[in-house]
């Protein structure tokens, strides 16, 4: 596998809130060439920008709330255009604005209409999937909509593997149908199974818990859960990526989300 691995670090936001350039530091020592960021934790893009120049690591992209960049995407998006941002990522919808609500079809319209201000300021808009997107509309998944109705020099995709299996299908195919336009692709395990866990609990939305310890869903280190990574990364190549992002939205098995970060680089480094 030749593509260069980057870190989602919503994976270890809780190091970056204690010692931001510490945790930078340390993701680069673990052997990560790249960074996604999920927040500027109060910094600027240029401070930002300027403290991964100096610990020599790529500024991939930067997940940005859907709702902050309608309200305002140029003066939002400032800040990742500052730091050198090739990609901007829509991360996730709340439910009013997700398929199958009244609110859909403003979401497509909104997720165009950041394209089209991304664009503007030399930046690509991605879209990061989880499995609610896979509702069918007249036959069709709501995600390839969203790709069929918003052309492709505004929005590409940002395939989350992890989501495209809970939400029934195959990643590694699902990579290659982008083929053209999957610059970056998300490389997230798991084990369990959906139905089985808090899938949405760790970013605010409340769900029930389950009593089936032996099959709940939780997330885990790549290489540590169900998933085909020797398949999913040569479609990646296949696709033409140009990155794959290592994202843990919660450690697992006992370990800290750092030590889950090791794990993944560790076994990535292996393909």
């Amino acid at each position: 596998m030749k593509l260069p691995i980057a870190i989602q670090l919503y994976s270890v936001r809780d190091d970056m809130e204690k010692d931001f350039i510490g945790t930078i530091k340390k993701v680069k020592e673990l052997g990560y060439d790249g960074v996604e960021f999920a927040g500027l934790f109060g910094k600027s893009g240029a401070e930002v920008k300027a403290i991964c120049d100096d610990i020599d690591i790529k500024i991939v992209s930067a997940h940005v709330p859907y709702y902050d960049m309608l309200e305002n995407p140029e003066a939002v998006l400032k800040d990742y255009q500052d730091m050198g941002c090739k990609y901007v990522v829509v991360p996730y919808l709340t439910e009013e604005c997700r398929p199958g609500t009244d609110g859909w079809d403003s979401t497509v319209a909104g997720i165009e209409k950041i394209g089209k201000a991304a664009k503007a300021m030399g930046m690509k808009l991605l879209y990061h999937n989880h499995d609610f997107e896979f509702l069918k509309i007249d036959g069709k998944y709501a995600l390839d909509i969203l790709y069929d109705t918003v052309s492709e020099d505004l929005l590409a995709t940002e395939i989350d593997t992890c989501w495209v299996n809970v939400g029934g299908e195959e990643p590694a195919a699902y990579v290659e149908k982008y083929t053209g336009r999957a610059p970056v692709v998300h490389l997230k395990d798991f084990a369990g199974q959906k139905g089985n866990g808090p899938l949405y609990k760790l970013i605010g939305i409340d769900e029930e818990e389950v009593a089936d310890n032996a099959n709940t869903f939780e997330f885990r280190p790549v290489g540590s859960g169900v998933q085909d990574w020797k398949k999913i990364t040569a479609a990646a190549e296949k696709a033409g990526a140009e990155w794959v992002v290592v994202e843990q939205d919660d450690p697992s098995m006992g370990k800290t989300p750092m030590e889950c970060a090791e794990m993944s680089i560790g076994y990535v480094k292996t393909l």
